[in-house]
């Protein structure tokens, strides 16, 4: 059971968190500390406006990445209605308005008198007066931005006290099905008082990816299940074959996991195969002479990310986990977890868990 447990004496128990006195305390806390939010691929969230007018709503926070990727937070407590379902529609509405607006058109429109009220006169005034680093480029940031608009490209943010079953499989739903075109974060936020202080427990619910089927003719009958089974191959090629139609970008990180699993398949005792199904190809480094894997690329419908096998960690590779597990966090090893953030760190720990399971 998530949450924070405590012990008095009488064991362990865990603790009740406190109730946000109403929706507007949890959006506050939100708009002056957006680092809190355990996000995918862990980006500095730049807060441009809060209750931003985007066509007929007020999208509740709008904020921006450094590489120039719109994020659009909504927020709820759990007992409001509209934690269920409505959520998902007013997110998807602000991001709906939002495509194809030019840089211009949000700064004099939209974003006007908030970014006025924060004294500055762009949204790179903004992005640049939070950057310690130096590292913003005028020209590259404003192209990025523009293009993410012009796609529709954009990070959508649940933020909750608490989450339903049906919202969770709403999300994970729009998740799977929108590819690359959006990021889904529902994240839970709950606050609890331990020795006098108010401690804070953000937590990102990790999606099971949900693979679409085919689509089916208007008017056409409804299709008997595929009985053909999953084909296995050796190598990389039927893997590669697969995502020939990503987008450039996309095809940058599948080319960055066959690389590394490319590395990996050549350690002794390790063999590299592609099961090729309808829905989903996998690539997986497998050690001999169980043909198990610690971890499995998954292209599903052109979306990257690496699922995880606990059991063969605690078998081969107990002394890595630790490593994986800060380059996932706040997910951990185990069924069903997976991740689309493939960074670095996560491929350097992963190898050193190959060479710890390969005897090397």
């Amino acid at each position: 059971m998530p949450g924070i447990w405590t012990n008095t004496g009488a064991g362990w128990a865990v603790g009740k968190p406190q109730q946000f006195q109403d929706e507007a305390t949890l959006h506050h806390l939100l708009h002056q500390n957006p680092h809190i939010l355990p996000l995918a691929g862990s980006p500095r969230l730049v807060v441009l406006g809060s209750e931003v007018q985007l066509g007929n709503g007020y999208a509740d926070i709008l904020a921006v990445e450094p590489s120039g990727r719109p994020a659009i937070i909504e927020v709820k407590l759990a007992s409001n209605s509209e934690a269920r379902r409505a959520i998902v529609a007013q997110v998807i509405a602000y991001a709906a308005f939002l495509r194809g607006v030019s840089i211009e058109g949000l700064e004099q429109g939209p974003l006007s008198r908030h970014l006025a009220k924060a004294g500055y006169e762009s949204i790179l005034d903004a992005v640049k007066a939070q950057d310690q680093d130096g590292a913003v480029n005028a020209d590259a940031f404003a192209a990025a931005l523009q293009g993410y608009l012009n796609q529709g490209n954009f990070r959508l943010v649940l933020a909750l006290d608490d989450i339903s079953e049906e919202l969770e499989r709403i999300v994970a739903y729009l998740d799977a099905i929108t590819v690359q075109a959006l990021t889904v974060d529902l994240i839970t936020l709950q606050v609890y008082e331990v020795n006098g202080a108010q401690v804070a427990l953000p937590q990102r619910v990790s999606l099971d990816p949900v693979a679409p089927s085919p689509a089916v003719p208007v008017g056409s009958i409804t299709p008997k299940p595929n009985p053909s089974k999953p084909v296995r191959t050796d190598g990389t090629v039927a893997f590669r074959d697969s995502i020939v139609d990503a987008p450039d970008e996309v095809r940058a990180v599948f080319e960055e996991l066959i690389a590394w699993a490319e590395n990996a398949g050549s350690l002794p005792n390790v063999r590299l195969f592609t099961t090729s199904g309808a829905s989903q190809t996998t690539l997986k480094p497998a050690i001999k002479p169980d043909d198990v894997g610690l971890v499995t690329i998954y292209n599903s419908n052109l979306r990257p990310f690496c699922g995880f096998s606990k059991t063969v960690f605690d078998r081969l590779a107990p002394g890595s986990i630790d490593a994986v597990e800060r380059a996932i966090s706040p997910d951990k090893i185990g069924k069903g977890n997976w991740t689309p953030d493939i960074t670095p760190e996560l491929l350097e720990a992963l190898t050193a868990a190959y060479q710890e399971a390969a005897g090397v």
